[in-house]
């Protein structure tokens, strides 16, 4: 059968106004038309009814964020268990081709962001203590971390008396044995001695346990130990260290050559060192091998390869920086007392080392706490110079001239004869005390009493303090390790008393004209001046003596 055109008045618009679909009606009732025409207006009725009848169409969204997707990388310093810093913007951030999207979701927040130049990086904001949680990045690819805390992050760094393990602490086994502590996360970094700043690592973050704990910092997890059961909060530890190194070599190479007296004592000294070093080993390897042919004993040994300055924070500070941090814990200072000069010249090179780390991590005068050399070698008879007193000098001086530096005075537990004294559970106490007030604003003596100020009087001197900390107070029996001079320079052991002002008195019979005191002021400082807060006075001078 044909059908005739529908006249154009017949149309209903997809609105289906009523007016429309009363006009319609009122066609078919009162208009004559054939039967085929009948039917299909009929037929556009029932369909416009129908149609008004369906549900309004949803609302417009925003489109989703669309862009390339390639694989992507991070850091291994990013794994299952990390501990992210609360309170601030951290950033997470590897690596992908240019353009790739790359989303980050942790918690309630998401996060999206474009590679460039190989790179991106996304800020969790403000995050909050606690956890666990998992954070998931994804492109072609999908990462998943899990177990992963919100609290407090410090980093651990210096030589052999930072990296002594706890299995080998005094008196560790029941501390080991009770260890498990899922709020308390641990990253070691690997040793590594690069030539250039790397951008990786390969350690990863573990949960606290008596399997995991045996080999980390014993001053390290007393110190996170302690803090964790003051805040209550996650916290963890990030430890980069190694025995026998000097400052320079955790440094920047860039903040080293840029000083002159760095460059000229520091890196050119290293170049004219590692020469020498590769002659020994030429003689080294030519003995052994003509050992070898001549089937002969061979014990010598193979000369020890100079630290190169800035090697360390290449392959083991760099690839840390921009991981967001509260602060750094820091045990190092050995390996530059060597000499009067070393000594002298980490007066400066030590808050240098403060700097540069400020600088790079770019979070401010982040706190930094330090742990002063603990007494060692052979007591001296005679007062005299000491390099190890002029490097614990340079380090008491850091706290004064630089914000939130904090140290930790250690004079009770050295051992003469042992560079590595095994008592660390009060170094990381006491640490951890310094931590409570500097970076967390308690209202708590952190340190014991701290040279103020002298007077001359008459044939005494007196000496004042800060930190009181309740009061000062000798332990066991009258205080020693005072020492007086007078014009000659001449310095000689001195009796000492505390007055009712909390003042010392310090005086000698032999010196009926004192110009200057020291305390502690030795290799080995046999000494026994403390506040009432239970913490020992750091070492001091008030002279610039050559000697």
């Amino acid at each position: 059968m044909l059908f005739k055109p529908i006249p154009n008045e017949l149309f209903v618009s997809s609105s289906c106004h009523s007016d429309v679909l009363d006009g319609g009606a009122h066609f078919l009732q009162h208009h004559h038309m054939n039967h085929e025409y009948r039917k299909l207006v009929a037929l556009g009725v029932t369909l416009c009814l129908a149609g008004c009848n369906t549900p309004p169409p949803p609302q417009p969204v925003a489109a989703p964020v669309t862009g390339i997707q390639s694989e992507i990388r991070v850091p291994r310093l990013f794994s299952d268990n990390m501990v992210l810093q609360q309170g601030t913007n951290a950033p997470v951030w590897g690596w992908a081709e240019d353009g790739t999207l790359v989303t980050v979701k942790f918690r309630d927040e998401v996060v999206n962001v474009r590679a460039q130049n190989g790179k991106w990086t996304a800020q969790l904001h403000n995050l909050k203590a606690g956890g666990p949680d998992t954070l998931t990045i994804s492109s072609a690819n999908t990462l998943v971390f899990t177990n992963v805390l919100v609290g407090e992050v410090w980093l651990a760094g210096g030589q052999s008396n930072m990296e002594f393990p706890l299995r080998q602490s005094f008196e560790a086994a029941d501390d080991i044995a009770s260890a498990a502590n899922p709020m308390i996360h641990l990253l070691k970094v690997p040793h590594a001695r690069l030539n250039e700043p790397t951008n990786d690592i390969s350690g990863k973050w573990t949960e606290c346990t008596p399997a995991t704990v045996p080999g980390i910092s014993a001053v390290a997890y007393y110190f996170a130990r302690e803090l964790q059961a003051k805040l209550h909060v996650p916290i963890g530890i990030i430890e980069s260290d190694w025995g026998g190194t000097p400052a320079e070599a955790w440094m920047d190479y860039n903040t080293l050559n840029a000083n002159p007296h760095w460059e000229s004592e520091i890196i050119k000294e290293w170049t004219v060192q590692e020469s020498l070093y590769q002659e020994r080993l030429n003689a080294f390897e030519n003995q052994r091998r003509q050992a070898r042919e001549n089937n002969t004993e061979f014990t010598n040994r193979a000369p020890t390869k100079p630290w190169r300055p800035a090697e360390l924070y290449n392959g083991m500070i760099a690839p840390l920086v921009s991981y967001a941090i509260r602060g750094a814990l820091w045990y190092q200072g050995e390996s530059n007392a060597g000499s009067a000069e070393r000594s002298e010249q980490y007066h400066e090179l030590f808050p240098g080392l403060i700097s540069d780390w400020r600088s790079l991590w770019g979070e401010g005068n982040f706190p930094f706490l330090l742990v002063q050399l603990a007494p060692y070698m052979d007591i001296q008879k005679q007062p005299g110079p000491s390099a190890w007193a002029s490097l614990r000098e340079a380090q008491l001086d850091s706290t004064k001239l630089l914000p939130n530096v904090g140290m930790a005075v250690i004079t009770d537990v050295g051992m003469e004869h042992n560079i590595h004294p095994t008592k660390k559970k009060p170094v990381g106490e006491r640490l951890a005390l310094a931590a409570r007030a500097i970076a967390y604003h308690e209202p708590i003596e952190y340190s014991g009493p701290i040279y103020k100020s002298m007077r001359v009087e008459g044939s005494h001197i007196v000496v004042t303090f800060d930190h009181l900390g309740g009061g000062l107070e000798p332990h066991d029996g009258d205080l020693t390790g005072f020492a007086i001079a007078g014009p000659d320079e001449k310095f000689h052991w001195a009796l000492a008393r505390i007055d009712a002002m909390n003042n010392v008195i310090v005086y000698c019979p032999e010196v009926q004209d004192p110009v200057a005191v020291r305390f502690g002021w030795a290799n080995y400082p046999v000494v026994n001046l403390w506040n009432k807060a239970g913490l020992p006075a750091s070492p001091f001078r008030t002279d610039n003596f050559a000697n």
